[in-house]
C-alpha cells in the first residue's frame, strides 16, 4: 500500500479530509511550522515532534486536537466535510499525523513552512 492510500485510508477513504488537512496547514498562520508551534504552546509539543521526527508517530486524540486548534479551524473543517466538529476532530486525530510526517521526511520542517510539499501532496491526491 502506498503513502497515498494510507493517507486516504485513515481518512475513512475520502478525499476531503485529506484536502481539508493540507487547506488547514497551508491556511494556518507560519505554514506546517506555526502549526507545529501551536502544539509545542498546547503542551503536546513531544506528541508533535514524533510526526516530524525519522521515528513512529504518537497518537494524538480528538480531545487533544481541539484542544490546541481553535474552534473556528475545526468548524470550518466540519463544514467542508459536512460533519461536526467533533467528528471533524476525530478525522484530523486520524490523518494529521501522518500527513505531517510525509511533509518531513527527513525529520524537519522544509523550508518556507512546508507548503511546497502541500501542494506536492494535493497533486498526488488529484492524479
Amino acid at each position: 500500500m502506498g503513502l497515498l492510500d494510507g493517507l486516504l485510508n485513515a481518512a475513512g477513504g475520502g478525499g476531503g479530509t485529506l484536502e481539508a488537512v493540507t487547506g488547514m496547514l497551508g491556511s494556518h498562520e507560519g505554514g506546517l511550522g506555526g502549526l507545529l508551534a501551536s502544539f509545542e504552546r498546547g503542551g503536546l509539543g513531544d506528541i508533535a515532534k514524533s510526526w516530524v521526527s525519522t521515528g513512529s508517530n504518537l497518537p494524538i486524540s480528538a480531545d487533544q486536537i481541539s484542544a490546541v486548534l481553535s474552534h473556528g479551524a475545526i468548524a470550518d473543517i466540519a463544514k467542508k466535510l459536512g460533519v461536526d466538529p467533533t467528528a471533524a476532530a476525530g478525522q484530523l486525530a486520524s490523518l494529521l499525523p501522518q500527513v505531517i510526517d510525509h511533509l518531513t521526511p527527513n525529520g524537519q520542517v522544509p523550508p518556507g513552512g512546508g507548503l511546497g510539499a502541500i501542494t506536492d501532496l494535493l497533486g498526488k491526491f488529484k492524479l
